[in-house]
């Protein structure tokens, strides 16, 4: 288990959070292979040749870790399948270890998250001095160091396709 997943799992996080927590990273790892995220038409597509039904609002509360804890385990094993993962890693399971595959691409996502906060912040300040941008630079690596959670909260992208329709 890295060392932010261990910190993160610290915090005591509800059933809810966790199941969020684990479904996140999973479509963080999509977008760092690929480079675009998974769609909620995709994965409810994927679903469907399965013989399960979505509805994109319980698709919204499972990825927000807010409403009624997701177990069916017909559902959390499709998912695992789709993201090809042990089914133990969505299905609750305490001693389930981060995926290696998973494990492997967190530091892969957080250096291009990293990246794109620096190539932002460089194009806003526009002509600012080697040293004041090697500054800003140092503070953004020791601040998302410090605090992973918030550097991925911050850099997931937003998706308004996402938002829930109805409730289950």
């Amino acid at each position: 288990m890295s060392g932010d997943e261990e910190g993160l799992k610290g915090a005591e996080l509800s059933p809810q959070a966790e199941l969020a927590r684990r479904l996140n990273l999973l479509l963080d790892v999509v977008v760092a292979e690929r480079g675009q995220p998974v769609t909620f038409r995709e994965v409810q597509e994927k679903l469907a040749d399965k013989g399960i039904k979505l509805s994109r609002a319980r698709w919204f509360y499972m990825k927000d870790g807010t409403g009624r804890l997701v177990s069916d385990p017909a559902l959390l094993g499709a998912l695992c399948e789709i993201f090809n993962v042990d089914p133990a890693y969505l299905l609750g399971s305490d001693d389930a270890d981060l995926p290696q595959r998973i494990d492997s691409q967190l530091e892969f996502v957080k250096s291009l998250r990293a990246a794109r906060v620096k190539t932002f912040a460089a194009r806003t300040l526009g002509d600012v001095s080697p040293e004041t941008l090697r500054a800003i630079t140092e503070y953004l690596n020791k601040d998302i160091s410090r605090r992973p959670e918030g550097e991925r909260a911050a850099a997931s992208p937003s998706d308004a396709d996402e938002a829930p329709e109805r409730a289950d």
